[in-house]
């Protein structure tokens, strides 16, 4: 069952922490679902990569680059690595089906639970 959201914008954010890691973040419920995700999110087919649920965001960390002080969580500098919007075909608690239009990020991916907070993200071959 697809929900309404407010909004249909995601960002992926490079994230230079104390890993690098890189942000992956849908507008939903008036806040932004993250995910961090060491590697990367894939942008081929057939790449599947860990995706860490982290805690929501407020909508206005949409835009956010910078850096966030030595002493603060998430401490280092982040970058937008790419920005667009998607559209929701599916979601229950474990899963997440979506279309991205980004300008790296393009097609139908996936987010799938399989372990408390750990998820698979990917990207799918099929365009259905």
């Amino acid at each position: 069952m697809v929900e309404k959201s407010g909004g249909n914008r995601f960002v992926v954010q490079e994230h230079h922490a104390s890993r690098l890691h890189w942000d992956f973040r849908l507008e939903l419920d008036g806040v932004l679902k993250s995910w961090a995700v060491p590697k990367g999110p894939p942008e081929e087919p057939g790449l599947r990569r860990l995706a860490v649920e982290v805690e929501d965001h407020p909508v206005d960390y949409i835009t956010f680059e910078g850096s966030i002080p030595k002493g603060e969580y998430g401490a280092g500098s982040v970058e937008i690595w790419d920005k667009g919007v998607f559209k929701l075909k599916r979601r229950t608690n474990d899963i997440y089906e979506f279309w991205l239009k980004g300008k790296r990020l393009k097609g139908k991916y996936n987010l799938i639970r399989f372990k408390d907070r750990n998820w698979l993200i990917f990207k799918s071959k099929s365009e259905d």
